[in-house]
């Protein structure tokens, strides 16, 4: 027998209320304050302001979105995706001034629920998705991580040639 329109209703009777939570959640930390120009801003891009802590209180409250995908049952891929975004955003965040512009450009909370929602209506086109951005994200840092010890190598060969040079 084929599943109803009515199949959705089988998740839990609270999934509206926790969407429309994160959601509102989300507006508010990225999206709330409206600046000239009509750029929107939200709490997060502000806490990001605070020096040494503010975009690691930004992070935790984000943790709480991620926290309700987990409640909503999404996949593991889902959740490395979301929680790379917060990771990201509180990474780059942290580095002054342009940290700042980033942190109110990548809102991390609306991409996020965005994904949670995408993952409700099509978990699993949504998890192939999000398995290849997390495969794309290793293959980066992988490839980060080569081109730095190519560079540590080739900056040692520099210095040692240079030092037998003066000799």
């Amino acid at each position: 027998m084929s599943p109803s329109p009515a199949a959705p209703m089988s998740r839990p009777p609270s999934e509206p209320a926790a969407l429309d939570q994160v959601r509102r959640l989300a507006q508010q930390l990225d999206t709330s304050i409206r600046l000239p120009g009509g750029i929107r801003i939200g709490w997060d891009a502000v806490l990001g302001l605070v020096p040494g802590v503010g975009d690691w209180a930004g992070a935790l409250i984000s943790s709480y979105i991620v926290l309700q995908a987990v409640r909503l049952g999404a996949s593991r891929e889902v959740l490395a995706r979301m929680l790379g975004n917060v990771a990201l955003e509180a990474l780059v965040g942290a580095v002054p001034f342009l940290g700042d512009i980033f942190d109110a450009a990548w809102k991390a909370n609306t991409r996020n629920v965005r994904l949670l929602e995408e993952h409700l209506s099509a978990p699993n086109a949504t998890r192939r998705a999000s398995r290849a951005w997390v495969l794309g994200v290793i293959v980066a840092l992988v490839a980060l991580l080569a081109l730095g010890v190519m560079l540590t190598v080739l900056a040692f060969r520099a210095l040692a040639s240079s030092v037998q040079g003066f000799q």
